[in-house]
């Protein structure tokens, strides 16, 4: 028995990344899962991969059209649906006296309204499918600042605040909402990049697997009195500092 089965799971940003590795654990879990993604060859990909219980679906989280279509492909495919993920997500940088606007409009477009398309567009299939679970993936950034990172820390501010209204909106219709908050996790969005880790207690990044472990709890029954909350994911580096390792 899995932790998960009878589920039915839609994941977006799911081609790779943290998405994918909670689309396999749902799958192992027990779950039949939807990968979104704009990603169309690696999403195709990961599904051939995966096998069995998968399906992909072309969703650009910013079009209501296509989220349509991942719900509406859900619960043709498998029945149901009644797990969201709002994965997905992109970052840029620049200080805010010289971000261009273009970036602030496609940041927010993609990591806040994106996670609202998403609510929207599948919660009446959810309340059909109840008990339900939405997780919306934020980061750290969503609860303290950072420099040159003003439209990734407002969207995903945005998504926290979001998270909490939305559990109280959908409480009543057995749709818990919860969001997770990661530290730096190694994902092809983070490649190339170099991050300090000495001040972090754990003293490294994190994995995607680590990621879709919690999902998991979020999505399943074990957590049916959580909504509105926020986990933190990240190595305890929004606990305080501690001194790098000596060398």
């Amino acid at each position: 028995m899995g932790r998960l089965d009878g589920k039915v799971a839609l994941v977006s940003g799911g081609a790779r990344g943290i998405g994918a590795a909670i689309a396999k654990h749902f799958l192992d879990e027990g779950a039949r899962v939807v990968v979104g993604d704009v990603l169309d060859e690696a999403g195709r990909q990961l599904a051939g991969q995966l096998g069995n219980g998968v399906r992909f679906v072309h969703l650009d989280v910013t079009e209501p059209t296509d989220w349509e279509s991942a719900v509406n492909e859900s619960v043709t495919a498998f029945g149901s649906l009644s797990i969201l993920v709002n994965n997905a997500g992109m970052v840029n940088f620049g200080r805010i006296d010289e971000y261009p606007h273009e970036l602030w409009a496609r940041i927010i477009d993609v990591n806040l309204t994106g996670v609202f398309n998403g609510i929207q567009a599948a919660a009446p299939s959810m309340k059909r499918g109840a008990p339900a679970s939405i997780i919306n993936i934020s980061s750290i950034a969503g609860l303290r600042g950072y420099e040159n990172l003003s439209g990734y820390t407002a969207s995903k501010f945005g998504v926290r605040g979001l998270t909490k209204s939305a559990a109280l909106d959908l409480g009543g219709f057995g749709i818990r909402v919860n969001s997770v908050h990661p530290g730096v996790v190694e994902t092809p969005m983070t490649a190339g990049m170099t991050f300090e880790t000495g001040h972090v207690p754990l003293h490294r990044v994190g994995q995607p697997s680590e990621v879709a472990d919690l999902a998991v709890y979020l999505a399943g029954d074990e957590s049916s009195f959580v909504t509105g909350a926020e986990f933190v994911i990240d190595g305890g580096e929004t606990a305080g500092t501690v001194a790098p390792p000596a060398v």
